[in-house]
Formats: C-alpha cells, sequence, structure tokens
C-alpha cells in the first residue's frame, strides 16, 4: 500500500517538480524510494554488518540514501555536482535534502548503471519493468511496476503536473461606465461631439421650419 505522506514522500515530490519530471517519471522515481528504502520513504544504509560490508570492493563506499550510491567514483561524482564533500563525510548522504536531490538527478542523468528516466519514462509510453534497469537490472521489476502504477494514480489525484493548466483564462473587461471607455470613445462627447448636437438641432429646426411653411 502506497501513499505521498509516508516518511519523505512529500520532499521527494517536490524535488521531481523542482527538475521537472513527468508525472509518470515522478511515480517511478517513488516507487523505487519505497522499494530501495523498504517501504519506510527514508534514506537508508546498505543493510549489513560492518564485517559484510568490508568485504565489498567499494568499502567504505557502501550504498547510501533512497538508492543506494556505492563506489567512491560515484561519491565523488554527487559531491561535485551537489557541491557537498560526501567522500570527506559519506554520513552527508543520509540527510534528506542531499539523499533527494541524488535519487532524482541520478535516475535522470544515469548515474547508476548509465540506463536514466528518459530511456524507458516518456509523456507517451511508461515502461515501468524495463525502467528498473536504471538502478539495479531487473532485480524486482514486476513489483517496482505495480507500485509505480500506484504512485501514478495518486499523483494524478494530486494534481501533479496540472500546475500551469489550473489559471484562470485572462479576460478582457467589458466597460461598464463613461470612464471605462476607450479616451478615443470619450473624445467624441468633447467639442466634436457639441458641433455634431448643434448640426443636429439646425438640422431639426429648418425641419420644422420649411413643415410650417409648406402647408
Amino acid at each position: 500500500m502506497v501513499d505521498l505522506v509516508k516518511g519523505d514522500t512529500r520532499l521527494i515530490i517536490s524535488v521531481c517538480r523542482k527538475h521537472g519530471l513527468l508525472r509518470n517519471q515522478a511515480a517511478y522515481v517513488l516507487a523505487t524510494a519505497h522499494w530501495e528504502t523498504a517501504r519506510t520513504m527514508k534514506p537508508v544504509r546498505e543493510y549489513g554488518g560492518e564485517k559484510y560490508l568490508q568485504s565489498k570492493p567499494y568499502y567504505p563506499f557502501v550504498g547510501m540514501g533512497y538508492v543506494q550510491l556505492t563506489w567512491e567514483a560515484n561519491y565523488r561524482k554527487a559531491s561535485q555536482i551537489l557541491g557537498v564533500d560526501f567522500v570527506g563525510n559519506p554520513k552527508l548522504l543520509l540527510e534528506p535534502a542531499h539523499a533527494s536531490e541524488i535519487l532524482v538527478r541520478g535516475m535522470m542523468g544515469g548515474w547508476f548503471t548509465g540506463k536514466k528516466l528518459s530511456d524507458y519514462i516518456i509523456l507517451q509510453r511508461s515502461d515501468f519493468v524495463n525502467a528498473r534497469r536504471i538502478v539495479n537490472g531487473m532485480d524486482k521489476a514486476q513489483e517496482i511496476a505495480v507500485l509505480a502504477h500506484e504512485y501514478d494514480s495518486l499523483l494524478k489525484v494530486d494534481g501533479y503536473g496540472e500546475e500551469s493548466t489550473t489559471r484562470e483564462p485572462s479576460i478582457p473587461k467589458l466597460p461598464t461606465s463613461k470612464t471605462d471607455l476607450p479616451a478615443t470613445t470619450q473624445k467624441n462627447t468633447g467639442k466634436g461631439g457639441l458641433i455634431g448636437l448643434i448640426v443636429a438641432a439646425i438640422a431639426a429646426a429648418a425641419g420644422i421650419f420649411f413643415g410650417i411653411t409648406g402647408d
């Protein structure tokens, strides 16, 4: 069961919006975080005791964050892009502000496997199954795809991606009084308008005169 309030879900959504992700792309990012954090939606350190982790070829640069960033080269890349020393202080990867940027920008840019969101998920296509290749081959691809569909439905109800279409169109205001009329219209009641009234009065008087004399 997924929702949009658990853990740091709202933060991740805001970072997705910040970087212009489509709704279906944001849904897959959330599904990935959901799975990789064991449904907590909180940054985590790679599971295992210190002895086990020391056996990893990338130790001490073990998996950290909403998605498991590993290897010194990736720590350095994230450090350069975000301007934060993750190599010198790996625990900074567990801070939500940093972890959310790495999650979103990493999946956008193909940091983890070379595959990126736009390879599988665009406006016209949501390949939530093969999108797993962005992070970890096809491991648990079907399960995460189901989560992505659920998140996509929730984001739709939440109005994600509709910000640019909810603004009311600008409708010109119709004039309701003399002061609302354009300047050119108001001028007609000035000198030119007065002359017109005089001419009309003279013409009317002449009509009356000729009508009388005609009798």
